[in-house]
């Protein structure tokens, strides 16, 4: 999402404030919740599912979501949205796109915009989203995140590449929360400098001497056992899940316990 949305002119003079620093128009805590986030949308069916009442095409956890669908998170359907009559949309600055905020500020529904590149941020975001909009105690999920992302970081273990597209080859760059969380757990993103959160590059700048491991996630693009490890003939590659790799919420607990075991069958390791 591309600059910041205005503030609504009738928003409370009391009224919370989202990441972006604008105020959210709610005079109670949010009883009707769209969300346009896959990984908030986990975290509000876990803990507040009677508020939730619509989410996109792309929100897949938990498995047996039964909420109204509004398309894609790029491509969100604001008149059912609208329809749905929510006190609250829930969006994201990287997911969703400005104009989309925009549209439903200007139409009276209250949008909070999450905004988030790193894993500290993931928490602050998680517990302004708890305490200001939804007026809800700070889950345990959410404890046991903070209790094992907030620690010094750890030596390093390597330099890691992480492709989220192939045909043309598209890696995790700069700024970016997957990045982040890799740094927490020792490993070094090799595309962590430039200009672009996700560049194109050419297969050649991935399968390198001095990158210790590919990680291959199954989201966006699925690659699989079958597709994308035989692209790589100099570089280890692991398969990994893409939701640990990107999504706050409840599957930052897992994402620690889990991805902690990076290139563990690499040797010296």
């Amino acid at each position: 999402m591309s600059g910041t949305p205005a503030t609504p002119v009738d928003a409370p003079v009391d009224a919370p404030a989202d990441d972006l620093g604008d105020a959210v128009p709610l005079t109670a805590p949010a009883a009707r919740i769209v969300s346009l986030v896959p990984s908030i949308t986990e975290a509000l069916a876990r803990d507040v599912p009677e508020r939730l009442v619509g989410a996109t095409d792309w929100c897949t956890h938990p498995a047996d979501l039964d909420v109204r669908r509004v398309r894609g998170t790029k491509n969100p359907d604001l008149a059912a949205i609208r329809a749905l009559a929510p006190d609250l949309v829930v969006a994201n600055k990287e997911e969703n796109r400005e104009l989309d905020v925009r549209r439903l500020r200007e139409s009276g529904v209250a949008v909070w915009v999450t905004d988030i590149e790193t894993v500290p941020q993931a928490l602050t975001s998680l517990d302004r989203l708890y305490d200001g909009a939804l007026a809800h105690a700070r889950p345990d999920w959410l404890r046991q995140a903070r209790e094992r992302w907030d620690r010094p970081l750890p030596p390093s273990r390597g330099r890691v590449v992480v492709p989220i597209w192939r045909d043309p080859w598209m890696v995790v760059g700069p700024r970016t929360y997957t990045g982040d969380l890799l740094r927490r757990l020792g490993w070094t993103n090799a595309f962590d400098d430039g200009a672009e959160r996700y560049p194109h590059v050419e297969l050649a700048a991935l399968d390198r001497d001095d990158v210790d491991l590919v990680l291959l996630p199954d989201e966006p693009y699925v690659f699989t056992a079958d597709d994308g490890p035989e692209a790589f003939t100099r570089v280890p590659t692991e398969l990994a899940s893409g939701r640990l790799l990107t999504w706050y919420g409840p599957a930052m607990v897992a994402a620690h316990d889990e991805l902690a075991r990076l290139g563990a069958g690499r040797s010296g390791m």
